[in-house]
């Protein structure tokens, strides 16, 4: 196809020339010239909803809507007008007359889009107070919270669910002063096809839905002498942290947050990374099962709990190609229960573990049956990068100005192969790396399997292993999952190795993380920058394949016997059922 046509226009006096079929409102920003927005979310939720993003057209009578209305040649445009600033202020008003206004001890205080106009609007009072309708607070789900008296009806997170997830768990019901998010005949979320993933979480851009607080319980076991208090991150965590102390965005602040870790009191800072390696171990070795075998084929990843809820709401006739490896998290806390705790003579009911995680639907995940491997619920307690943020803050700590400090041994070590499990296609990359040296029995030239990396939603790729021809994909949100359930259902694809991550683009950009307002996600592509920090540790890293974990080695000679051992399974392994 050839170039789009090149359109000339005015913003504000200035000459701006962008392709035809750009929005006002993406011309402005190319021009540096700043339109406030409420509703919009680039690709996901251009609607012109909320009325903040009005501007003036020369030529045209009222107010155009800029975040949809598309550039004309010669058109000249005004943002700025008395008019124009007037209005605006006006619809902040209505709409912060039906909030609920609670902001110092609002979850999103000082990362608040409504917030933030306010302040720039200067609102001090409001004018069109008015009748509200109290909504009870959904709190019942084990990850997600729902506030819908903080709502503004900006449909981002309906559309999120909907485009993005193709879930459509929340929709917007009734009409007028009536009109507000709710799910199928006003459900908890918790008892709706909702999986968790907290994408609807990071898509609000107020204080409407947040993660499920587990800060309370963390400290409260901190204090108590009697237990010992073991934590453990994941990967993604490590590269978005410092992002809430700002830093900029994509930063590896793994010293900084080890050290953090320890100054809270935890007795013990272990990576997940570790559990991640230990993952591919079982996993790639009940994937190389099933190919000699050519049963349950493909075999599908099994580390995304938000991916694991929505096959087992939607497609339980596929459950068997589920790999029956718990995830990196759930394996880990396993194995410090058990394992470690005979290391260490530590009676394992004094074992309280957090996993810190990138991710909401980790919290559902630990409650799920059979995730007790050593007897004990494998991990206590959740918390998503935000509410470490959070507790760091709580301590007072100068997060920028701590000093580096490592993991804890003998559990702490970990390979590159692990550490870009937190973005999408990294699980695939890792298990490729040690599949094909156990097949082919001798080490690979080339470790990086590019096939499977990039921000494409659905990566397909074909493979030569050992003189096996292998097919695999990856694909990352559930909307591109649905697309790959569908095309083995129907019998359509031939796929030996299938990873799917809930969110889209992996980890990197979980529903835990933290949250970029619609601006910066429109300008930056903050996947990217995470996920690149990710392959660079893998880069640096001395070991890069999960195989060659001294860790790991060690601990199947010492305690597991070797992979997919009775022990391993009875530890490691879990199952899956319909849900409805």
């Amino acid at each position: 196809m050839g170039q789009k046509k090149i359109i000339n226009l005015k913003i504000d006096g200035i000459e701006v020339k962008v392709p035809e079929g750009t929005t006002i409102l993406e011309a402005a920003r190319a021009a540096s010239i700043n339109i406030p927005t409420l509703c919009f979310l680039k690709e996901i939720n251009e609607v012109g909803e909320c009325r903040m993003c009005i501007v003036e057209v020369e030529g045209r009578r009222g107010f155009v809507t800029s975040c949809i209305q598309k550039v004309e040649e010669g058109m000249v445009v005004k943002t700025n007008t008395p008019d124009v600033e007037e209005t605006r202020k006006v619809v902040l008003d209505l709409i912060l007359s039906n909030h609920k206004r609670e902001c110092l001890t609002c979850i999103r205080n000082k990362n608040c889009e409504l917030q933030t106009l306010a302040e720039k609007y200067n609102i001090q009072t409001i004018e069109y107070e008015g009748e509200r309708i109290n909504y009870d607070i959904d709190d019942l789900s084990p990850s997600i919270v729902r506030d819908m008296n903080k709502c503004i009806l900006c449909r981002r997170c309906v559309a999120t669910c909907k485009k993005v997830q193709n879930v459509g768990a929340i929709e917007t019901i009734n009409r007028g002063f009536n009109s507000c998010i709710s799910t199928a005949n006003g459900e908890s979320i918790n008892d709706v096809d909702c999986t968790f993933c907290g994408q609807c979480i990071t898509a609000c851009p107020v204080g409407a839905l947040s993660e499920k607080q587990d800060t309370d319980i963390v400290w409260k076991k901190l204090k108590d002498k009697d237990s010992v208090v073991i934590v453990q991150t994941a990967p993604a965590v490590r590269v978005a942290l410092g992002e809430e102390f700002g830093m900029p965005i994509g930063t590896n602040v793994a010293g900084k947050m080890v050290t953090a870790l320890r100054r809270l009191g935890f007795d013990k800072v272990f990576d997940t990374n570790t559990g991640a390696d230990l993952t591919i171990m079982e996993e790639g070795t009940e994937f190389i099962e099933r190919l000699t075998k050519n049963e349950n084929l493909p075999l599908i990843t099994s580390c995304s709990p938000g991916w694991v809820r929505f096959i087992e709401l939607n497609y339980p006739e596929l459950l068997k190609n589920v790999s029956t490896c718990k995830s990196p998290h759930q394996m880990f806390g396993a194995i410090i229960k058990s394992y470690y705790a005979e290391k260490q003579k530590i009676d394992p009911k004094k074992i309280f573990v957090v996993s810190v995680m990138p991710c909401v639907a980790k919290k559902y995940e630990r409650t799920r049956e059979d995730m007790q491997g050593a007897g004990y619920d494998d991990v206590d307690c959740v918390i998503t990068t935000r509410e470490l943020a959070r507790m760091i803050k709580q301590a007072n700590l100068d997060f920028t100005s701590l000093e580096d400090s490592e993991f804890d041994n003998p559990m702490g070590e970990a390979t590159g192969a692990a550490a870009i499990f937190g973005t999408t296609g990294g699980v695939m990359e890792a298990a490729l790396r040690t599949v094909s040296e156990v097949l082919k029995g001798k080490q690979l030239k080339n470790i990086e399997f590019k096939e499977v990396r990039g921000k494409k939603g659905i990566k397909r790729a074909s493979l030569n292993i050992a003189g096996k021809d292998i097919n695999v994909v990856v694909a990352s949100s559930l909307a591109n999952a649905r697309i790959i359930m569908e095309e083995i259902k129907s019998g359509k694809a031939d796929y030996q190795f299938v990873e799917i991550m809930a969110c889209p683009g992996g980890c990197v950009v979980g529903g835990g993380q933290p949250i970029q307002s619609s601006k910066v996600r429109a300008i930056t592509d903050v996947r990217k920058l995470r996920a690149d920090a990710l392959y660079t540790i893998d880069e640096k890293s001395k070991i890069r394949k999960s195989h060659e974990n001294p860790v790991i080695k060690k601990l199947y000679d010492e305690f597991l016997e070797k992979p997919g051992s009775h022990k391993a399974h009875k530890l490691l392994h879990t199952t899956y059922s319909a849900k409805s």
